[in-house]
């Protein structure tokens, strides 16, 4: 099932990137070299293959333009597309599509580009029962549309923010003296409001987090070898997610080792924007 588009926060930050390029005397180049009358018919492609998410953008900055160009989409977020491949056709005013031309792809790039970079990943570990999550490490403002595009990749979203779970972190310990002093603070504070999680970086860690019965234990930079022992210990009594100096290239191997999620950040602040172009037809 495709994702629900967060159509609202894309909207507002699609005004704020146009707002951006644009200042207050709008596309100086464009003006002065294109009539006002002159229309254009334009294609958007991909220039290498990949998994395309965004594309709700296009119709957004197109709308934003007093004479708006019209979009017909040829390939719906979620679908692989082969170099070459064409995302969109563009027909309308050539002022609103070429002062539009760098908002959408940017958009349509970055968001294509994590979920490829997802997508591989999910790949990557296919038929080992391991989910996929992302984690907060988003760019500021973008959180929203970046988790929708792992979710478009077949990842899962991990929590969006610090209001909508518990996440007991290593900082968080040291203030509070050991995990069974957190979590008891968590729970007098909110009861079962909130689910709980914490973050281990040992099997001692893990052994006291399950005495507190806490839903979920993030293994923090546990090799393989460490992770099989930690399953071993935990499965079935909580949640076990495996987190940090995960890659491409080792996910299988952590996958493996038989944990029911691994989280990785560098899906929405470290994967390479899909190569995508204008070209005018």
């Amino acid at each position: 099932m495709r994702p629900a588009v967060p159509l609202a926060g894309l909207a507002t930050v699609v005004q704020a990137a146009l707002a951006e390029d644009l200042g207050e005397a709008g596309d100086v180049t464009t003006d002065a070299i294109v009539p006002a009358d002159s229309r254009l018919h334009a294609v958007i492609r991909s220039r290498e293959p990949g998994r395309i998410a965004g594309t709700d953008a296009i119709s957004l900055v197109l709308a934003h333009f007093e004479e708006a160009a019209q979009a017909t989409v040829e390939t719906q977020d979620g679908t692989d597309l082969a170099a070459g491949g064409i995302v969109a056709t563009l027909d309308g005013p050539a002022r609103s599509l070429l002062s539009g031309e760098r908002v959408m792809l940017n958009l349509l790039g970055r968001l294509s580009g994590i979920a490829t970079a997802t997508a591989a990943v999910v790949r990557a570990v296919a038929g080992t029962g391991a989910a996929i999550k992302d984690t907060r490490k988003t760019t500021p403002g973008l959180r929203a549309l970046e988790k929708y595009a792992v979710a478009v990749g077949g990842g899962v979203n991990h929590r969006f923010g610090l209001y909508d779970a518990v996440l007991v972190k290593d900082n968080h310990i040291a203030a509070a003296g050991s995990i069974a002093a957190a979590v008891d603070r968590v729970r007098d504070r909110w009861g079962g409001s909130y689910s709980i999680q914490v973050e281990a970086d040992t099997l001692a860690q893990l052994e006291e987090a399950l005495a507190c019965r806490v839903d979920a234990v993030l293994l923090d930079n546990m090799p393989p070898d460490v992770l099989r022992r930690a399953v071993a210990i935990g499965k079935g009594r909580c949640h076990l997610e495996a987190s940090g100096g995960i890659t491409l290239s080792n996910v299988r191997q952590v996958a493996e080792t038989g944990v029911d999620s691994i989280s990785l950040g560098w899906l929405t602040h470290s994967s390479r924007c899909l190569d995508l172009g204008l070209d005018v037809e």
